[in-house]
């Protein structure tokens, strides 16, 4: 438990580093998309060999894929929730773009971080160790968020104090979904583990589609699929050799 936790406050982590570093400088589009375009990279990995393959060999394929529609569903539903709430378009390109959207790129980040940190609990639980591919995915993924929705707040009048309190409240929240994955995986059968593990890869595999990937590109071009490979073979190597 005390692992789940520990790893889990240093996967959410990057959450205030993103923060510190929109403080530290103003940083150029491209940069950020070359960054979001490294993570979408390393969570297609993170969710082949982490948690799709580790559901399967936990509770099957036919499990692991109801886990993959809740998870879907879920996140597809709550996503269109922040896009209500917030006048926006759906994904981060949407939030990114809305009346208020320091707060609603906040609510994006808590609601792609909750899976993630959840799946890194679970690898734990199964006794497999830290997965350093899924922990780089989930650190790398984090930081496009974090910078960009400091930087609208700032830019909308919102004191550093108040944003910094607002992103402690989401990492801590995110470290707390591994402690979750660890605890439901430690008490539960192999079949509820598939559950699990099927519900994070669905919910990412939309965040990825409908967020990630198209602001990834739309923001550093042709490249992005190149850093994508990157990063996906970057998160393959790490698993293998953890």
């Amino acid at each position: 438990m005390l692992a789940a936790l520990g790893w889990g406050a240093l996967a959410a982590s990057s959450l205030l580093l993103g923060v510190a570093l929109a403080f530290a400088r103003r940083w150029p589009v491209k940069w950020v998309g070359l960054v979001l375009a490294f993570g979408a990279g390393a969570l297609i990995s993170a969710i082949s060999f982490e948690l799709a393959l580790e559901g399967a060999k936990a509770g099957g394929l036919g499990v692991t894929a109801i886990g993959l529609a809740i998870g879907a569903l879920t996140y597809f539903f709550l996503d269109g929730v922040i896009a209500r709430r917030f006048a926006a378009g759906r994904g981060r390109p949407g939030r990114a773009t809305s009346s208020d959207a320091g707060p609603a790129l906040a609510l994006g980040a808590f609601l792609d971080g909750v899976p993630e940190q959840m799946a890194l609990g679970i690898g734990l639980a199964a006794g497999a160790g830290i997965s350093v591919g899924l922990l780089v995915a989930i650190f790398v993924s984090n930081l496009p968020e974090a910078i960009g929705s400091a930087t609208q707040m700032e830019k909308a009048g919102t004191a550093r104090r108040t944003i910094l309190r607002l992103w402690l409240a989401v990492a801590a929240i995110c470290t707390l979904a591994a402690v979750a994955g660890y605890a439901l995986a430690d008490v539960t059968a192999g079949d509820f583990q598939a559950i699990i593990n099927g519900f994070a890869a669905g919910a990412l595999i939309v965040m990825l589609i409908d967020s990630m990937i198209p602001e990834a590109t739309r923001e550093a071009g042709r490249t992005a699929g190149l850093v994508t490979t990157l990063g996906f073979a970057v998160a393959t190597a790490l698993s293998a050799a953890s």
